[in-house]
């Protein structure tokens, strides 16, 4: 039987991506989505309808999953939001979306799946954070909270679960072309360009290679990996 990964945030344009590649290679992708599905999607992918936000349906599609397949071997929290503006601008309305769907989907999420992974000793949960979050973003006051959140999250829950084999590591992507940054103004893109030494943005290709790179470790854990060419001001 083929490791069973279930990606949440699966219809979005990362989350395609690690659904293609995954499903691709050795492993049975669940594919989670909000409000539409996979237009189209290999044979190895299941797609199931999942609101991260609400804890009874993540509890549902994680016991629907091990009851038909036995485990679940890796999640990926890719479900995330944004809301961009400068903070005297942002209300509570932007504040708690972005951090319901980005900080508590993925704690519903972990918290579903730890029982099983625990009982396997042996699971990998992966959480798409972003940049923004480790450096703050101009602009992004609240999704940059949300994914530092995301990042204290995976730390914690690294060192709560080392001892159960479950690794726990998180991704920054670099600015890709998904729905969150569509929005983005022509400048804006040119100044993140700017920000690479390398002159250029990462694509969704590379970044879902290396996702599913990373699922198939087995001694990884506790890390940030940061997949563009920004240097952080403290490295």
């Amino acid at each position: 039987m083929l490791p069973v990964v279930l990606i949440t945030g699966a219809a979005g344009g990362l989350g395609q991506a690690l659904t293609k590649v995954l499903s691709s290679g050795q492993w049975q992708v669940i594919a989670a989505y909000h409000t539409a599905p996979l237009v189209a999607a290999h044979d190895q992918v299941i797609q199931m309808r999942m609101d991260v936000t609400n804890r009874q349906e993540v509890s549902q599609v994680v016991r629907d999953i091990e009851e038909r397949f036995g485990r679940i071997d890796v999640l990926i929290n890719n479900a995330g939001i944004n809301r961009d503006s400068l903070l005297v601008q942002a209300d509570d309305e932007d504040w708690d979306r972005v951090h319901e769907v980005s900080v508590k989907g993925a704690f519903h999420c972990i918290q579903a799946v730890l029982p099983i992974m625990t009982r396997q000793s042996d699971g990998h949960i992966i959480n798409i954070s972003s940049y923004a979050g480790r450096c703050g973003v101009g602009g992004q006051s609240v999704y940059s909270a949300a994914k530092a959140s995301l990042l204290g999250l995976t730390l914690a829950t690294a060192r709560e679960t080392g001892a159960q084999n479950i690794r726990v590591n998180a991704i920054l992507p670099g600015v890709l072309p998904t729905g969150i940054t569509r929005n983005l103004s022509p400048s804006l893109w040119e100044s993140f360009r700017k920000q690479n030494v390398l002159g250029r943005f990462n694509d969704l290709g590379e970044v879902a290679s290396m996702v599913a790179f990373l699922c198939g470790t087995r001694n990884i854990s506790g890390q940030i990996f940061q997949l563009d060419s920004r240097i952080a001001p403290w490295t």
